[in-house]
């Protein structure tokens, strides 16, 4: 498979909670880390969502927020991944941050040069990747 989302997100369904027309999906993966993703229930009809069944999650970088500090803060983002920064790229206006999640994958969040000098991110650094459900895009193998 190949696709321009930086982040994919390959695993296994954990749990499916229907609701009226959408349902939650979370995905896990052989690292253990966990992803939510909103669909639509036609969605998960046609693409046989059970549990145990291989599926992955698609994200673009920049669709994903970084957080450096969580305190007391909250958010209405249904994915909070926690991580550390193993690597920035900057470019002229934008740098790509790859965090290192405890489960080993990797997730590229693409953000302004200005908000990496202002979150102090820098490898080693601890970071949180805030994703919202409905930017998850699933996918299950052919």
């Amino acid at each position: 498979m190949k696709t321009s989302a930086r982040n994919v997100f390959s695993g296994k369904v954990s749990a499916l909670t229907a609701g009226a027309i959408n349902t939650e999906v979370e995905i896990t993966t052989d690292g253990g880390d966990k992803l939510v993703a909103i669909v639509t229930q036609a969605s998960v009809r046609e693409l046989g969502l059970a549990l145990g069944k291989e599926a992955f999650a698609l994200v673009k970088a920049p669709w994903v927020i970084l957080m450096a500090d969580d305190g007391e803060v909250r958010f209405s983002a249904r994915n909070q991944l926690k991580g550390t920064v193993q690597k920035t790229s900057r470019g002229a206006i934008n740098t790509d941050v790859v965090l290192a999640l405890a489960g080993g994958t990797q997730v590229h969040a693409v953000v302004t040069n200005e908000a990496v000098t202002e979150l102090g991110l820098k490898e080693g650094s601890p970071a949180t990747a805030l994703i919202k459900a409905s930017h998850v895009v699933l996918g299950v193998p052919a």
